[in-house]
């Protein structure tokens, strides 16, 4: 383990803030950031996913005020998972800091990763103190780790949260693995086991409004249970197997007195609803593969104020000095 150090002997990271309709948000998160971590050799990436509102406007007044702001904009919306897998794969620094746009997690907090990741650790995971969210999702959350880790045996980071630090080369592995789910608190034990978590504060979001959905609390738990492991499958196959069965032996019972015929119905459409329930898991889990197989690129840059990889533009036959210029234009004229 190395020895600690200070902010002042020059640690290096980059703040990657994933944007989606964020303007009440960019001007306070960017005035935050630098207040409290400017000590740092720092780099602040913002992602623009997609967004329908003034946030890319905000954003090109700011990368144009202040060489440390650097931001990517996608051609329409693509998920909480493309926006911060660009920005880790596009930031400049040895560490990669993810901190959500609306704050939640303050980035006083930041300190805290940063001397653990200091102790030798390649990723520092912030676990909430206390959680400052609705109860309803705080009781999802808590279900959907439990089944995950205690269930399907997924190795997870207890109680890990989005707010953490990364060594950027692990994080930009995570990212170019192009797994179908690219689900990083999930994907970093596959890769090392050098990671730690540290209790950091939590608060309420102060502007805008929520993007979390319960479907889309749904939608990830499915994409983590089904692409980490192979148990809900396994046991959706043997329960419509073993309700197949029931109904069969249902048949039987009846044919030779042992059931009455309202018995027989009645235990026959149980087994037949398990049987459905098994067979809608299986279906899910082929689906969930055959998207990984089919899908497209996880993202698509439209405009960005740094270089980018031509394979990650919409356009790639645009230059990429030509859509840093567009976007500056874009900033002069606004």
């Amino acid at each position: 383990m190395s020895i600690p150090l200070n902010a002042s002997d020059g640690f290096a990271l980059t703040a990657v803030v994933p944007c989606f309709n964020e303007a009440d948000n960019v001007g306070p998160a960017y005035d935050e950031i630098l207040r409290e971590l400017a000590g740092y050799d720092l780099e602040v990436l913002f992602v623009d996913d997609g967004s329908t509102d003034e946030t890319l406007a905000q954003l090109r007044r700011l990368a144009a005020t202040d060489p440390r702001v650097r931001y990517i904009s996608f051609s329409r919306n693509f998920g909480f998972e493309a926006a911060f897998s660009a920005g880790y794969r596009y930031a400049n620094q040895p560490w990669v800091l993810h901190l959500d746009a609306d704050l939640q997690f303050p980035p006083s907090q930041a300190h805290a990763l940063v001397a653990a990741a200091q102790q030798g650790y390649d990723a520092v995971f912030g676990t909430r103190i206390t959680r400052d969210d609705p109860a309803w999702r705080r009781w999802c959350a808590t279900a959907y780790h439990l089944l995950a880790r205690r269930l399907l045996r997924i190795e997870l980071p207890t109680r890990a949260t989005t707010f953490r630090l990364v060594r950027a080369e692990l994080a930009r592995r995570v990212v170019d693995l192009r797994l179908g789910t690219p689900y990083f608190l999930a994907t970093v034990p596959r890769l090392t086991n050098r990671y730690t978590t540290v209790q950091v504060e939590h608060r309420a979001r102060r502007r805008g409004r929520s993007k979390f959905r319960f479907s889309r609390l749904v939608a990830h738990a499915f994409e983590l249970y089904f692409g980490f492991s192979r148990r809900m499958a396994t046991g959706a196959a043997g329960l419509a197997l073993l309700a197949a069965g029931m109904a069969g032996l249902t048949v039987l019972a009846a044919l030779a007195g042992w059931l009455s015929a309202l018995q027989a119905v009645v235990v026959s459409l149980a087994a037949q609803m398990v049987a459905l329930i098994g067979t809608a898991v299986l279906v899910r889990y082929l689906v969930l593969i055959a998207d990984a197989q089919t899908r497209p690129a996880l993202f698509y840059i439209r405009e960005a104020s740094i270089p980018v990889d031509p394979a990650d533009l919409l356009y790639p036959t645009t230059p990429v000095k030509t859509l840093i210029a567009e976007g500056q234009q874009l900033c002069a004229a606004s």
